[in-house]
């Protein structure tokens, strides 16, 4: 399901226009990622939560080639379904 497909279905279910649905969408998007930026979790309840994790520097190899490469100090954005969610996806997948 793309950005789009969810706007369209958003859309339909609550009665805004398109454009009004994307607007508010890239708003939600905007909020999230500026906070992940600010190192802060995001908690929406019955869908998960948003973080950040420190990764430290490490050696890796290229699987192509071999060859020994250097990856930096790094943060990456994580993601942690709720208990609710994966009920749900696992009920609906199982059946």
């Amino acid at each position: 399901m793309t950005k789009q497909n969810i706007v369209d279905t958003v859309s339909e279910a609550t009665g805004l226009s398109k454009v009004e649905t994307e607007a508010v969408m890239n708003g939600v998007m905007a909020t999230i990622i500026e906070s992940l930026s600010g190192n802060h979790r995001v908690e929406l309840r019955g869908f998960g939560t948003f973080g950040v994790k420190h990764r430290q520097p490490k050696k890796a190899r290229n699987p192509g080639t071999g060859e020994a490469i250097y990856l930096p100090e790094r943060y990456v954005p994580t993601f942690k379904p709720s208990k609710r969610m994966r009920t749900i996806v696992n009920q609906s997948l199982t059946e």
